[in-house]
């Protein structure tokens, strides 16, 4: 969701789903989908929230969860007030690919503000496998070394251009911080996330 570009709702995603999820069944394809939206940061998605237009990604220890994502080229002034503002809805924010922002490439500092407030960050596999440079691989490294980084995540576009990597990726992961914890960011979290036993 992208206000402007990608004008989605969770009603929009929902019927896509539903539609995918038929397309499954008579292909006999035996595959659980879950429905969300990564969010575009943006004062246009608070009224969509109060309208119970966003579609959150699960639950986090009792919190609606919700994939934000920060422009490419910063992070927007007030961004900090916005996480504040979710946190008191009961929604905790799951940063998506902070690794490929540009302040963040500058000076890691900038999510200070996001780590104490609590809020979850999720990095990119093909960041880890240099995909997108070598800057996004040592954030990558540094976010993992530091102990903030719940969830790794495909990204994945399609099979030709953005593929999803996750399997390469979590072994990247396993040389910084051992097996057992890069399994959790793969299968242990986000099987918590979507309530799976």
């Amino acid at each position: 969701i992208n206000i402007g570009r990608f004008n989605n709702n969770l009603a929009v995603i929902n019927e896509a789903v539903q539609g995918f999820k038929v397309e499954l069944e008579k292909q006999g394809i035996p595959l659980n989908v879950y429905s969300g939206a990564e969010v575009r940061i943006s004062p246009d998605i608070m009224p969509m929230i109060e309208k119970g237009n966003v579609p959150f990604v699960g639950k986090w220890k009792g919190m609606d969860a919700l994939l934000l994502e920060m422009p490419h080229s910063n992070i927007p002034i007030g961004s900090d007030k916005l996480v504040k503002w979710l946190l008191k809805k009961n929604i905790i924010p799951i940063i998506a690919h902070p690794e490929r922002n540009r302040d963040v490439q500058k000076d890691m500092s900038v999510l200070k503000p996001f780590i104490q407030l609590g809020c979850l960050f999720q990095v990119t596999g093909s960041s880890l496998l240099g995909h997108f440079g070598d800057i996004c691989v040592t954030r990558s490294i540094e976010l993992l070394e530091m102990g903030v980084i719940q969830f790794i995540a495909s990204d994945a576009h399609n099979i030709k251009r953005r593929p999803p990597m996750l399997t390469e990726a979590v072994a990247v992961a396993a040389n910084v911080i051992g097996e057992a914890e890069a399994n959790k960011l793969v299968y242990d979290n986000p099987a918590l996330l979507l309530d799976i036993n």
